[in-house]
């Protein structure tokens, strides 16, 4: 059975991992004053110090690994890159292939942005006006003649009174298409109880 650990043990490994990150902190402050006094510094300086040749006379076949040090500054590191990049055909075919070449998203709306009507602070108003249209539209064509006739001339009618200013009651239309019989009739619940109820 394994003991737990006590407070001073714990204490312990406290106070060792801040020693680890105080140390830590103080080798990255280091190599940071080291590479802003190597990147004050000319170039050709800091390569025959450290004993690299010149980034831009590499070829293919020349070893790089030496550049991927600490000691090499940033902006000397990013030059060798760009130069092995160049050199090798292999590392500078792009071949497509990459999931970060193209924006895959545009492939299923035919490589051009989407189309759309909806505005902002609007919604899809356009959409919405044209279904309102096209529904009127039906309902134009849908309606039979007779009730287009009365409709007609409830609106004459009632623009006639507007202009004599005198009311007119509009014969209800409506009222005939309620006595239809095809309408269905609304259902109501109805409860049935057998026996006695206590």
């Amino acid at each position: 059975m394994t003991r737990g650990t006590s407070f001073w043990d714990r204490r312990r490994a406290a106070v060792q991992a801040e020693a680890q990150s105080d140390a830590a902190a103080l080798q990255e402050a280091a190599e940071a004053e080291e590479q802003q006094a190597l990147a004050e510094r000319p170039d050709a300086e800091v390569l025959e110090e450290l004993g690299l040749p010149d980034p831009d006379t590499m070829k293919q076949g020349d070893d790089f690994t030496a550049f991927m040090t600490k000691a090499v500054p940033e902006h000397l590191r990013k030059r060798a890159l760009r130069k092995l990049w160049r050199s090798n055909p292999v590392l500078a075919c792009v071949d497509g292939l990459n999931d970060y070449d193209d924006d895959y998203l545009t492939g299923s709306f035919g490589n051009a942005p989407i189309q759309t009507s909806y505005r902002v602070g609007e919604g899809l108003l356009a959409h919405v006006l044209e279904v309102a249209r096209q529904a009127e539209a039906d309902a134009e064509d849908a309606m039979p003649l007779d009730k287009m006739e009365k409709l007609s001339e409830t609106e004459e009618s009632v623009e006639e009174a507007a202009q004599a200013e005198e009311p007119v009651i509009a014969p209800d239309i409506a009222a005939e298409q309620v006595e239809d019989d095809d309408l269905p009739r609304p259902r109501r619940m109805t409860f049935h109880f057998d026996g006695n109820t206590a």
